[in-house]
Protein backbone atom coordinates (compact mmCIF):
# COMPACT_ATOMS: atom_id res chain seq x y z
CA UNK A 1 0.00 0.00 0.00
CA UNK A 2 1.62 3.40 -1.01
CA UNK A 3 2.37 5.55 1.69
CA UNK A 4 0.16 8.74 0.06
CA UNK A 5 -2.92 6.55 0.73
CA UNK A 6 -1.98 7.37 4.33
CA UNK A 7 -3.21 10.92 5.43
CA UNK A 8 -0.75 13.36 5.75
CA UNK A 9 -0.51 14.06 9.31
CA UNK A 10 0.26 9.80 10.12
CA UNK A 11 2.93 9.29 7.16
CA UNK A 12 5.96 10.21 8.88
CA UNK A 13 5.14 8.10 11.92
CA UNK A 14 3.71 5.26 9.52
CA UNK A 15 7.23 5.79 7.56
CA UNK A 16 9.69 5.14 10.37
CA UNK A 17 7.74 2.01 11.73
CA UNK A 18 9.77 -1.31 11.82
CA UNK A 19 8.36 -4.85 11.81
CA UNK A 20 7.81 -6.54 14.32
CA UNK A 21 9.46 -9.86 15.02
CA UNK A 22 6.48 -12.11 16.29
CA UNK A 23 6.87 -15.53 15.60
CA UNK A 24 10.51 -15.30 17.23
CA UNK A 25 9.91 -15.92 20.74
CA UNK A 26 12.97 -13.05 21.56
CA UNK A 27 11.29 -10.87 19.39
CA UNK A 28 8.16 -10.53 21.48
CA UNK A 29 9.98 -10.06 24.41
CA UNK A 30 12.05 -7.88 23.14
CA UNK A 31 8.85 -6.05 22.56
CA UNK A 32 7.03 -6.76 25.75
CA UNK A 33 9.91 -5.11 27.23
CA UNK A 34 9.91 -2.15 24.93
CA UNK A 35 6.46 -1.55 25.59
CA UNK A 36 6.72 -2.12 29.31
CA UNK A 37 9.49 0.31 29.70
CA UNK A 38 8.06 3.40 27.37
CA UNK A 39 4.51 2.58 26.64
CA UNK A 40 2.98 3.72 30.09
CA UNK A 41 2.47 7.48 29.54
CA UNK A 42 1.77 9.62 32.40
CA UNK A 43 -2.13 9.81 33.34
CA UNK A 44 -3.95 12.81 33.44
CA UNK A 45 -4.37 14.91 36.10
CA UNK A 46 -7.50 14.14 38.53
CA UNK A 47 -7.74 10.35 37.81
CA UNK A 48 -6.68 7.84 40.63
CA UNK A 49 -4.39 5.36 39.37
CA UNK A 50 -4.46 2.01 41.64
CA UNK A 51 -2.19 -0.90 40.10
CA UNK A 52 -3.73 -4.06 41.76
CA UNK A 53 -0.99 -6.86 43.83
CA UNK A 54 -3.21 -9.56 43.51
CA UNK A 55 -1.44 -10.89 40.86
CA UNK A 56 -4.57 -9.71 38.31
CA UNK A 57 -2.58 -7.59 36.23
CA UNK A 58 -5.58 -4.84 36.36
CA UNK A 59 -5.30 -0.89 36.90
CA UNK A 60 -8.32 1.10 38.21
CA UNK A 61 -8.73 4.36 37.18
CA UNK A 62 -11.10 6.74 38.99
CA UNK A 63 -11.85 9.79 38.22
CA UNK A 64 -11.83 12.86 40.99
CA UNK A 65 -14.92 12.49 42.90
CA UNK A 66 -15.67 9.11 42.32
CA UNK A 67 -17.44 9.40 39.04
CA UNK A 68 -21.13 9.17 38.07
CA UNK A 69 -21.34 5.29 38.58
CA UNK A 70 -20.50 3.99 35.31
CA UNK A 71 -17.81 1.85 34.17
CA UNK A 72 -15.62 0.88 31.64
CA UNK A 73 -13.60 -2.92 31.17
CA UNK A 74 -10.37 -2.12 28.76
CA UNK A 75 -8.57 -5.12 27.51
CA UNK A 76 -5.39 -3.93 25.52
CA UNK A 77 -4.10 -4.93 21.95
CA UNK A 78 -1.29 -6.60 20.78
CA UNK A 79 -2.12 -9.15 18.13
CA UNK A 80 -3.13 -11.81 21.44
CA UNK A 81 0.97 -12.18 20.92
CA UNK A 82 2.16 -8.84 23.15
CA UNK A 83 1.07 -5.94 24.94
CA UNK A 84 0.77 -5.22 28.40
CA UNK A 85 -1.68 -3.46 30.67
CA UNK A 86 0.91 0.03 31.34
CA UNK A 87 0.33 0.71 27.34
CA UNK A 88 -2.85 2.72 27.44
CA UNK A 89 -2.08 4.57 30.88
CA UNK A 90 -2.93 7.81 29.45
CA UNK A 91 -5.81 6.33 27.62
CA UNK A 92 -7.54 4.71 30.14
CA UNK A 93 -7.03 7.83 32.35
CA UNK A 94 -8.36 10.51 29.98
CA UNK A 95 -11.14 8.49 29.08
CA UNK A 96 -11.70 7.86 32.88
CA UNK A 97 -11.55 11.65 33.36
CA UNK A 98 -13.38 12.87 30.26
CA UNK A 99 -16.27 10.85 31.00
CA UNK A 100 -16.45 10.60 34.88
CA UNK A 101 -16.20 6.63 34.84
CA UNK A 102 -13.87 4.26 36.71
CA UNK A 103 -11.74 2.19 33.77
CA UNK A 104 -10.27 -0.93 34.83
CA UNK A 105 -8.10 -2.02 32.37
CA UNK A 106 -6.66 -5.67 32.31
CA UNK A 107 -3.60 -7.84 31.28
CA UNK A 108 -4.33 -11.56 30.27
CA UNK A 109 -2.16 -14.35 29.25
CA UNK A 110 -0.24 -14.16 25.85
CA UNK A 111 0.09 -16.67 23.43
CA UNK A 112 1.61 -19.25 21.79
CA UNK A 113 2.67 -19.80 25.28
CA UNK A 114 -0.85 -19.50 26.48
CA UNK A 115 -3.47 -20.34 23.74
CA UNK A 116 -7.40 -19.65 23.39
CA UNK A 117 -9.18 -19.94 25.80
CA UNK A 118 -6.31 -18.34 28.64
CA UNK A 119 -6.99 -14.99 27.38
CA UNK A 120 -10.48 -15.25 27.29
CA UNK A 121 -10.54 -16.52 30.40
CA UNK A 122 -8.48 -14.21 31.96
CA UNK A 123 -10.69 -11.05 30.69
CA UNK A 124 -13.92 -13.02 31.82
CA UNK A 125 -12.49 -13.23 35.33
CA UNK A 126 -11.49 -9.57 35.03
CA UNK A 127 -15.15 -9.26 34.55
CA UNK A 128 -16.42 -10.95 37.49
CA UNK A 129 -14.14 -9.07 39.36
CA UNK A 130 -15.35 -5.75 38.59
CA UNK A 131 -19.12 -7.16 39.02
CA UNK A 132 -18.36 -8.42 42.35
CA UNK A 133 -16.27 -4.91 43.09
CA UNK A 134 -19.03 -2.76 42.12
CA UNK A 135 -20.11 -1.85 45.52
CA UNK A 136 -16.49 -0.51 46.72
CA UNK A 137 -15.59 0.72 43.68
CA UNK A 138 -18.92 3.05 43.53
CA UNK A 139 -20.06 1.65 40.31
CA UNK A 140 -23.84 0.25 39.04
CA UNK A 141 -23.24 -3.29 37.87
CA UNK A 142 -26.00 -2.40 35.03
CA UNK A 143 -24.20 0.37 33.72
CA UNK A 144 -20.53 -1.63 32.61
CA UNK A 145 -19.54 -1.35 29.24
CA UNK A 146 -16.40 -3.25 27.67
CA UNK A 147 -13.59 -2.24 25.28
CA UNK A 148 -10.29 -2.59 23.87
CA UNK A 149 -8.15 -1.71 20.65
CA UNK A 150 -7.55 -4.25 18.06
CA UNK A 151 -6.68 -8.21 19.62
CA UNK A 152 -8.32 -6.22 22.86
CA UNK A 153 -11.62 -5.33 20.92
CA UNK A 154 -11.60 -8.76 19.33
CA UNK A 155 -11.44 -10.75 23.18
CA UNK A 156 -14.02 -7.71 24.52
CA UNK A 157 -15.98 -8.59 21.84
CA UNK A 158 -16.02 -12.34 22.45
CA UNK A 159 -16.88 -11.49 26.12
CA UNK A 160 -19.72 -10.13 25.45
CA UNK A 161 -20.65 -13.22 23.60
CA UNK A 162 -19.87 -15.47 26.39
CA UNK A 163 -21.54 -13.08 29.24
CA UNK A 164 -24.69 -13.54 27.17
CA UNK A 165 -24.47 -17.06 26.62
CA UNK A 166 -23.99 -17.67 30.72
CA UNK A 167 -26.80 -15.17 31.72
CA UNK A 168 -26.86 -12.45 34.20
CA UNK A 169 -25.50 -9.46 34.09
CA UNK A 170 -24.55 -7.53 30.99
CA UNK A 171 -22.75 -4.95 29.24
CA UNK A 172 -24.61 -1.67 28.98
CA UNK A 173 -22.12 -1.45 25.70
CA UNK A 174 -19.01 -3.19 23.14
CA UNK A 175 -16.72 0.00 22.73
CA UNK A 176 -14.13 -1.32 19.98
CA UNK A 177 -11.25 0.11 18.05
CA UNK A 178 -10.35 -1.57 15.16
CA UNK A 179 -11.13 -4.88 16.35
CA UNK A 180 -9.20 -8.23 15.71
CA UNK A 181 -12.91 -10.06 14.81
CA UNK A 182 -12.28 -12.35 11.74
CA UNK A 183 -9.36 -15.73 11.36
CA UNK A 184 -10.88 -16.32 8.09
CA UNK A 185 -9.03 -12.50 7.00
CA UNK A 186 -5.37 -14.29 8.10
CA UNK A 187 -5.78 -17.18 5.87
CA UNK A 188 -6.48 -15.04 2.33
CA UNK A 189 -3.12 -14.97 1.06
CA UNK A 190 -3.94 -12.70 -1.44
CA UNK A 191 -3.47 -9.99 0.94
CA UNK A 192 0.15 -11.03 1.99
CA UNK A 193 0.77 -8.57 -1.44
CA UNK A 194 -0.85 -5.85 -0.02
CA UNK A 195 1.34 -3.68 2.40
CA UNK A 196 -0.99 -2.81 5.32
CA UNK A 197 0.83 -0.50 7.27
CA UNK A 198 1.43 -1.17 11.20
CA UNK A 199 -0.30 -4.72 10.84
CA UNK A 200 -0.14 -6.52 7.81
CA UNK A 201 -1.53 -9.64 6.78
CA UNK A 202 2.00 -12.15 7.59
CA UNK A 203 1.65 -10.54 11.50
CA UNK A 204 -1.89 -11.10 11.63
CA UNK A 205 -1.49 -14.91 10.46
CA UNK A 206 1.29 -15.17 13.43
CA UNK A 207 -1.27 -13.75 15.61
CA UNK A 208 -4.19 -15.98 14.83
CA UNK A 209 -2.12 -18.91 14.72
CA UNK A 210 -0.49 -18.67 18.20
CA UNK A 211 -3.61 -17.93 19.94
CA UNK A 212 -5.64 -20.79 18.05
CA UNK A 213 -3.17 -23.03 17.90
CA UNK A 214 -3.82 -23.89 14.49
CA UNK A 215 -3.93 -22.51 10.95
CA UNK A 216 -6.14 -19.26 10.70
CA UNK A 217 -9.09 -20.05 8.88
CA UNK A 218 -10.34 -23.63 9.08
CA UNK A 219 -13.42 -24.94 8.98
CA UNK A 220 -14.48 -24.44 12.90
CA UNK A 221 -13.46 -22.43 15.72
CA UNK A 222 -14.43 -23.02 19.30
CA UNK A 223 -17.16 -21.24 20.71
CA UNK A 224 -16.15 -17.63 21.70
CA UNK A 225 -12.62 -17.89 20.17
CA UNK A 226 -13.43 -15.95 17.08
CA UNK A 227 -16.49 -13.63 17.71
CA UNK A 228 -17.04 -13.30 13.30
CA UNK A 229 -17.81 -17.42 13.42
CA UNK A 230 -20.93 -17.01 15.43
CA UNK A 231 -23.82 -17.50 13.75
CA UNK A 232 -26.18 -15.35 16.09
CA UNK A 233 -25.66 -11.74 16.80
CA UNK A 234 -29.04 -10.94 17.93
CA UNK A 235 -29.19 -10.46 21.56
CA UNK A 236 -25.83 -8.64 21.99
CA UNK A 237 -24.91 -5.21 23.63
CA UNK A 238 -24.73 -1.72 21.60
CA UNK A 239 -21.89 -1.61 20.01
CA UNK A 240 -19.27 1.23 18.23
CA UNK A 241 -16.80 0.02 15.66
CA UNK A 242 -13.80 2.57 15.06
CA UNK A 243 -11.30 1.76 12.37
CA UNK A 244 -9.28 3.20 9.26
CA UNK A 245 -10.36 2.86 5.78
CA UNK A 246 -6.67 1.24 5.31
CA UNK A 247 -6.41 -0.82 8.18
CA UNK A 248 -6.35 -4.75 7.51
CA UNK A 249 -9.03 -4.88 9.44
CA UNK A 250 -11.39 -2.56 7.72
CA UNK A 251 -13.62 -5.41 5.70
CA UNK A 252 -13.92 -7.54 8.93
CA UNK A 253 -15.19 -4.76 11.15
CA UNK A 254 -17.88 -3.72 8.39
CA UNK A 255 -19.23 -6.97 7.79
CA UNK A 256 -19.15 -7.52 11.18
CA UNK A 257 -20.96 -4.13 11.99
CA UNK A 258 -23.55 -4.98 9.47
CA UNK A 259 -24.10 -8.20 10.76
CA UNK A 260 -25.14 -6.48 14.26
CA UNK A 261 -27.20 -4.68 12.67
CA UNK A 262 -29.05 -7.08 10.90
CA UNK A 263 -29.44 -9.08 13.97
CA UNK A 264 -31.42 -6.11 15.64
CA UNK A 265 -28.16 -4.57 17.40
CA UNK A 266 -27.59 -1.12 17.81
CA UNK A 267 -24.18 -0.53 16.22
CA UNK A 268 -22.04 2.74 15.31
CA UNK A 269 -19.27 2.18 12.30
CA UNK A 270 -17.25 4.95 12.05
CA UNK A 271 -14.98 4.69 9.05
CA UNK A 272 -11.63 7.26 9.10
CA UNK A 273 -9.96 7.64 5.63
CA UNK A 274 -6.29 7.61 5.77
CA UNK A 275 -6.00 5.95 8.68
CA UNK A 276 -3.43 2.58 9.21
CA UNK A 277 -4.05 0.55 12.42
CA UNK A 278 -4.04 1.56 15.54
CA UNK A 279 -3.59 5.42 14.71
CA UNK A 280 -5.21 6.61 17.97
CA UNK A 281 -2.77 4.36 20.23
CA UNK A 282 0.76 5.82 18.31
CA UNK A 283 -0.43 9.29 17.35
CA UNK A 284 -3.31 10.18 19.50
CA UNK A 285 -2.15 13.93 19.30
CA UNK A 286 -3.03 14.15 15.74
CA UNK A 287 -6.51 16.12 14.39
CA UNK A 288 -7.35 12.81 13.11
CA UNK A 289 -6.60 10.75 16.25
CA UNK A 290 -8.43 13.34 18.56
CA UNK A 291 -11.38 13.45 16.52
CA UNK A 292 -11.97 9.74 16.47
CA UNK A 293 -11.56 9.76 20.01
CA UNK A 294 -13.77 12.62 20.76
CA UNK A 295 -16.67 11.04 18.10
CA UNK A 296 -15.89 7.48 20.48
CA UNK A 297 -16.25 8.95 23.98
CA UNK A 298 -19.40 11.02 22.85
CA UNK A 299 -20.69 7.08 21.96
CA UNK A 300 -19.54 5.91 24.72
CA UNK A 301 -20.91 8.48 27.16
CA UNK A 302 -24.25 8.59 26.04
CA UNK A 303 -24.50 4.70 25.98
CA UNK A 304 -23.44 4.59 30.03
CA UNK A 305 -25.45 7.55 31.05
CA UNK A 306 -28.84 6.17 29.71
CA UNK A 307 -28.60 8.98 26.96
CA UNK A 308 -28.13 6.80 23.89
CA UNK A 309 -30.07 8.64 20.98
CA UNK A 310 -27.86 9.86 18.59
CA UNK A 311 -24.04 10.79 19.19
CA UNK A 312 -21.55 11.72 17.28
CA UNK A 313 -19.85 9.14 14.78
CA UNK A 314 -22.96 7.33 14.42
CA UNK A 315 -23.46 5.61 10.62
Amino acid sequence: MRLDAVDPELRRAVARMPRLPLRRTWGRRLVHALVVRHGPGEPVEGVDVRVLDEGRGMRVYTPAGGGSGAALLWVHGGGYVIGDVVQDNAFCSATARDLGIVVVSTNYRLAPEHPFPAALDDVSAAWRWLQESAGSLGIDRMRVAVGGASAGAGLAACLAQRVYDAGGVQPVAQWLFAPMLDDRTAARRELDGVRHRVWHSRANRAGWDAYLGTGPGGPKTPDHAVASRRADLSGLPAAWIGVGDIDLFADECRTYADRLRDAGVDCAFDLVPGAPHGFETWAPDTRIARALLTRGRAWLGARVTGSASTAPGEA
